[in-house]
């Protein structure tokens, strides 16, 4: 089995719309060590992050943070150890599409 480390997925999404930020791919498995959240604007921003665990629709039981305010010029990170199996996908959300999100970890095939 070889691990790679890498960046996981980079997303800025558009406002007020879910957006996959990563998938894990097919064949391997997945451990998400941080997500970084970086509000880009002037003004403050509400964002929302979910594990969808093999694609499923979007559902309350999936998200980690929900309604998170992110303060102008602001980060947060979230070290967790999110464990992910193949075609797990991690789904983000910003309300007013100031914030950008990225991953990092690592997949193991």
């Amino acid at each position: 089995m070889a691990t790679t480390y890498l960046c996981l997925g980079q997303s800025a999404p558009t406002a007020a719309t879910a957006t996959t930020l990563y998938t894990v791919p097919s064949g391997t498995s997945a451990v998400v060590s941080a997500i970084n959240v970086c509000n880009t604007s002037g003004s403050t921003d509400t964002i929302r992050i979910a594990i969808r665990p093999a694609g499923a629709s979007l559902t309350a039981s999936q998200y980690i943070a929900y309604g998170v305010t992110i303060a102008s010029g602001a980060f947060l990170t979230i070290n967790s150890g999110i464990t992910m199996a193949t075609t797990d996908v991690i789904t983000v959300y910003s309300t007013n599409g100031t914030s950008s999100f990225s991953a990092f970890g690592s997949q193991v095939s």
